[in-house]
């Protein structure tokens, strides 16, 4: 059954990566994908567009809208939800995917570079919500997935790079802090993050490169972590901080090797961030 069928999913940070493996995901039943990101044209070392994402969302059997959107402008995320409800007629579920990366020490991390990681990850993340809110509250069962990790108030997490940690764990806050606020109003906030490292262009670009790409899993145990949360009663399944392979083991998955990027052990895939 394609419980997803014309249901409409709007993705920031979807030209590639874990943001388009949710949408073709959710493509592959029928859904409506809002791919809401920055790259227009392409990047030299950056894979994918608003464009090509939208060509693998319909080939997958979905509808797409590319919308270029930067998720630091307010404007830019107002215009893009209107458009979105304008084609599809509300929005079911939201991910907020967009986000910003730097792994430096208080004394390396520029101000400018702060700002960028705090604008993206917490207030963009916060932005966004709250302009799809009035549409979620409408919805039958309404969903917003932030892709931020557990919130563990331990100095190992924030040592080595206090500044990202503290834009990603304000995606967590939004979590928390949503949760109780919609919960009798029904709208489900919950977190998504990885056991391991995933195979995106911030770790082939910033995180290791191809060495560390070979010991990671592909963004579809992501997008298949996120249809099951998705799949779930907003009205029960809320205020959650979900690692993706405890999602799918609860769902009866056992067997993760298709996952891997390249045949490694197990005990060779990178742990990653907050884990």
């Amino acid at each position: 059954m394609n419980q997803f069928q014309g249901k409409t999913v709007f993705i920031t940070g979807a030209s590639r990566g874990i943001g388009l493996a949710i949408g073709f995901r959710l493509a592959q039943e029928g859904a409506n994908i809002v791919i809401a990101a920055k790259t227009s044209e392409p990047h030299p070392k950056l894979p994918g567009t608003i464009y090509t994402a939208a060509a693998e969302i319909e080939a997958a059997g979905g509808k797409a809208l590319p919308l270029v959107v930067d998720v630091r402008e307010e404007s830019q995320v107002y215009n893009a939800v209107e458009e979105a409800v304008k084609k599809f007629g509300g929005i079911d579920i939201l991910v907020n995917n967009a986000s910003a990366i730097q792994l430096t020490p208080t004394l390396m991390t520029d101000m400018k570079r702060y700002d960028l990681m705090h604008q993206i990850n917490t207030r963009g993340t916060f932005l966004t919500s709250k302009a799809c809110l009035p549409h979620l509250l409408k919805a039958s069962n309404p969903h917003v997935l932030n892709l931020s990790p557990p919130l563990n108030m331990e100095g190992r997490w924030f040592a080595p790079h206090v500044a990202y940690t503290m834009a990603k764990f304000g995606m967590s806050m939004c979590v928390l802090g949503m949760a109780s606020e919609f919960r009798k109003q029904g709208v489900a906030f919950n977190a998504l993050w990885p056991k391991t490292a995933i195979a995106t262009a911030a770790v082939r670009n910033l995180l290791g490169g191809e060495q560390s790409i070979q010991r990671c899993r592909k963004p579809e145990i992501m997008a298949d972590a996120a249809h099951v949360i998705f799949s779930r009663n907003s009205r029960e399944c809320t205020g959650n901080f979900f690692i993706d392979e405890e999602v799918l083991r609860e769902s009866g998955v056992t067997d993760f090797s298709n996952y891997k990027y390249t045949d490694v052990n197990d005990s060779e895939l990178l742990p990653d961030f907050f884990i």
